[in-house]
């Protein structure tokens, strides 16, 4: 249960930030600068999916606590009056109240069940909470880290552009002063004009991908949003736990697995309840009643006082083969609940490996294209000066450009694509508050 818990921590940086900011009622988004943390806060504070599989949570725990009702007395009470009319005439009118309780005794563990059940269920739904809102954090971490893509990819473009002007001027001095050809003036002018191109593509695609990121925090996708960058440094190897370690911690913090456990402890006490509905059950009971009947009515003068107390056993002997089938139908499900535990142990190994791997890689290409960026970037700087001193054509110059573009490109996509490898290792293992918090630490 310390699990099905742990997310409504989510819960209160959120409602600390709504309660000065007004987050669910605000239309625009706020202006100051937020890091990863804070977008998170704001967009659970706003997300009506997650508010709603919290409900879903509340109920699921209001439907547990009404199984307490079975160890209590049930009482109810009734009163009455009454206006006899005969043979065309009214009489007089009757009064009387009843008061009845009863006491469930003895009934096998039933109830016990009953309320192992629900409580059961109550934990699958705290989990199915904390697994929705741990796959909107991860949304919302791939659409902040796509962001920061598209805005470093605007970057480049303009610092490519810059260079690509450079080239261009230093052409077009070449050529007046008669030591190139039209050619090369008209070789940098088309360089130009496709890093103008690229420039406005990337400003095409940042603006989408802030629109995806508004748009998950329930903001119109045309307002602006300021967001914080993320360490450079960052990736090491020996952060990496083993598969060993991370399949541990999985069965413990993965909220499908968790979840899974659950409902097949939810099917096990919903199956010993079905069997135990077939045996008997002892109650205990009493009635107190009231009655003011008029004297001319018929057993009047009876005490107007009168009570009853006693024991009752009960047990089912047939109901057309029902209980039989019900047992029945409770073990399968039972037996089913098994096997859906054991597959989803079967998809979290594979989700884990494949998380796995993929971070591991996403810490090599972060490496090589690192590597690729730096050699790309001496290149064009080389190049570029010996064409300024005729050692170089402007094709050659155009080429290092180009391998430059390619090596920013692929130097940005891998580095917010290992963020977001490590943020689906956190998401496999179940553990993404974890990973915020590390993240907060390493931007401190």
């Amino acid at each position: 249960m310390k699990k099905a818990l742990f997310l409504l921590l989510y819960a209160v940086p959120c409602v600390a930030w709504g309660a000065g900011q007004d987050c669910m009622t605000r239309t625009t988004v706020p202006t100051d600068q937020m890091d990863l943390a804070q977008v998170i806060e704001l967009g659970l504070c706003r997300n009506p999916q997650t508010a709603a599989s919290y409900l879903a949570y509340q109920s699921a725990r209001f439907s547990k606590n009404a199984q307490y009702a079975n160890y209590l007395p049930s009482v109810s009470g009734s009163a009455n009056a009454s206006l006899p009319y005969r043979n065309q005439e009214w009489g007089d009118w009757s009064y009387g109240a009843s008061l009845s309780a009863s006491y469930l005794i003895f009934d096998f563990g039933k109830r016990l069940s009953d309320l192992n059940q629900s409580a059961a269920s109550w934990r699958a739904a705290g989990f199915d909470y904390d697994e929705t809102v741990q796959n909107y954090v991860y949304g919302i971490i791939g659409s902040y880290y796509a962001l920061l893509k598209a805005d470093a990819d605007v970057k480049s473009a303009e610092s490519l552009k810059t260079v690509a002007q450079t080239a261009k001027d230093t052409a077009q001095k070449k050529f007046r002063a008669g030591s190139v050809a039209k050619a090369d003036v008209l070789k940098a002018e088309t360089t130009l004009a496709s890093r103008n191109l690229d420039l406005e593509r990337a400003k095409n695609n940042r603006e989408i991908a802030k629109g995806t990121l508004l748009n998950k925090l329930s903001f119109p996708a045309d307002q602006d949003i300021n967001i914080a960058d993320m360490p450079s440094e960052f990736g090491t190897p020996q952060e990496t736990k083993t598969l060993d370690e991370l399949f541990a911690q999985a069965q413990k913090t993965r909220p499908d697995l968790l979840r899974a456990t659950a409902n097949k402890d939810a099917a096990w006490h919903r199956r010993n309840s079905s069997f135990l509905r077939n045996l008997p059950s002892i109650s205990a009971s009493g009635s107190l009643s009231w009655a003011d009947t008029p004297s001319e009515s018929f057993n009047a003068g009876n005490d107007n006082i009168s009570g009853s107390i006693g024991i009752r056993a009960s047990m089912p002997l047939f109901a057309g083969f029902a209980n039989m089938y019900g047992v029945r139908e409770a073990q399968a499900n039972y037996d089913r609940a098994i096997e859906q535990e054991r597959a989803t142990q079967d998809n979290a190994s594979l989700d884990i490996f494949t998380a796995y791997q993929n971070y591991k890689t996403a810490q090599t290409v972060l490496k090589q294209t690192d590597t690729l960026l730096a050699s790309a970037t001496e290149s064009e700087r080389v190049t570029a000066g010996m064409y300024k001193v005729g050692r170089a054509t402007m094709l050659d110059w155009q080429t290092a450009q180009s391998e430059l573009v390619d090596a920013q490109k692929q130097n940005n996509a891998a580095k917010y694509d290992l963020f977001t490898k490590r943020a689906a290792v956190a998401l496999a293992v179940g553990e993404i508050k974890a990973e915020l918090i590390k993240e907060e630490n390493d931007g401190e």
